[in-house]
């Protein structure tokens, strides 16, 4: 399946000269959905996976379908004060300025193999962040997968060393 065929790109959004990627005509699409997550499920199995994490939020809506086809976990990384319990948090640069991302202190089990899951490759900002909080629990991260890569913005250099799975590149 062309999974490309069913992105919808948005010109200057969310502002002049950006090119959206709109994964949400994906999502609508039970067929390429189901094909998009399979994929990733394909991937999870390869890698070994016990538990999945992912960004908020299309993060959640990537990771969550694969965890469940997996039978296994998900634990979610969100923006400071959104997870109800204890959290660590790491910090990370964004084009102007930082932001932080946290996750609880108990949802990764020292050793566990984490597959992290999230829709989008870009500069690697998000994606590393959440690698950061993985090992800093003592999980071990299995690998990354994404639903697209922006390869012109070089995210991937941010993980070298990790196994990779993007089911778009642009």
């Amino acid at each position: 399946m062309d999974l490309k065929s069913y992105v919808t790109v948005v010109p200057d959004y969310p502002k002049e000269g950006i090119s959206f990627k709109d994964i949400t005509t994906i999502m609508d699409n039970g067929e390429a959905y189901k094909y998009a997550t399979d994929k990733i499920v394909e991937f999870a199995k390869e890698v070994g996976t016990d538990i999945i994490v992912g960004p908020e939020a299309r993060g959640f809506i990537i990771g969550c379908p694969v965890a469940y086809a997996l039978e296994v976990g998900f634990a979610p990384v969100r923006k400071p004060g959104k997870l109800p319990r204890e959290t660590i948090a790491v910090e990370y640069d964004l084009e102007y300025g930082k932001d932080s991302l946290t996750i609880h202190k108990d949802a990764i089990k020292p050793g566990q193999r984490v597959l992290i899951v999230d829709d989008l490759l870009a500069t690697g900002g998000t994606v590393g962040a959440t690698v950061e909080l993985v090992e800093k629990l003592g999980g071990v991260v299995a690998g990354c997968a994404f639903l697209i890569e922006l390869s012109y913005l070089s995210g991937r250099e941010k993980l070298k060393g990790y196994d990779i799975q993007a089911l778009i590149t642009y």
